[in-house]
């Protein structure tokens, strides 16, 4: 995805929109488009104002998908062993 060159206040203020405004049908694409800006800025500094905002989209998506998905069932075992005796 190409990004217009953006300032680091562009990008983090593009981050917050992005987490203020996320949806449980958009958090995908959202997270998607906010971890892009994360990577093109140029220094850890910069990263970590985003931090909390990155933190918030991930924690949305989590709790969306499993409301989404309902509780996960267990694992089927493949090679069940029967008892003898």
């Amino acid at each position: 995805m190409k990004l217009p060159m953006l300032s680091a206040q562009d990008k983090l203020a593009e981050i917050r929109r992005l987490y203020f405004s996320a949806t449980r049908d958009t958090i995908d694409r959202d997270l998607t488009k906010a971890l892009d800006l994360l990577k093109s800025m140029a220094s850890e500094e910069e990263r970590e104002r985003a931090t909390v905002y990155m933190e918030g989209l991930a924690q949305m998506r989590a709790d969306w998908n499993r409301g989404r998905h309902g509780k996960k069932p267990a694992p089927e075992r493949k090679h069940e062993r029967k008892k003898k005796g």
